[in-house]
């Protein structure tokens, strides 16, 4: 069984942080390190990419929006080697969404639809 959890979401005034944090974990999960995204969804608009980092975590990607404010990490340690982080500071109302990780074998690119495993969202508000 293949389950990707977020935890970390809540709320926070702006100019604030967050941490969230994603573990996958299963069968699917055990043997190999894979690529992880952030998505996230507001009220009324479409998903959209915040960041990702690939299977080593040598590579890095973030949307515009929050270049310079998130941050995307993972640990790779035998234990933990699926499990990533996104530092958010700076947070603006415009951040408020539910937030999606997602895991893939090899992509971690802005596609959504490239990714094969999600997790069930977790909510950040960000008050003025």
């Amino acid at each position: 069984q293949v389950q990707v959890e977020e935890s970390g979401g809540g709320l926070v005034q702006a100019g604030g942080s967050l941490r969230l944090s994603c573990a996958a974990s299963g069968r699917t999960f055990s043997n190999y390190a894979y690529a992880m995204g952030w998505f996230r969804q507001a009220p009324g608009k479409e998903r959209e990419f915040v960041a990702a980092i690939s299977w080593s975590g040598g590579t890095t990607y973030y949307a515009d929006s929050v270049e310079g404010r998130f941050s995307i990490s993972r640990d790779n340690a035998k234990n933990t080697k699926n499990t990533v982080y996104l530092q958010m500071n700076i947070l603006k109302p415009e951040d408020t969404a539910v937030y999606y990780c997602a895991a893939d074998s090899t992509y971690y690119g802005r596609v959504s639809e490239e990714y094969d495993y999600w997790g069930q969202g977790n909510q950040v508000t960000v008050s003025s």
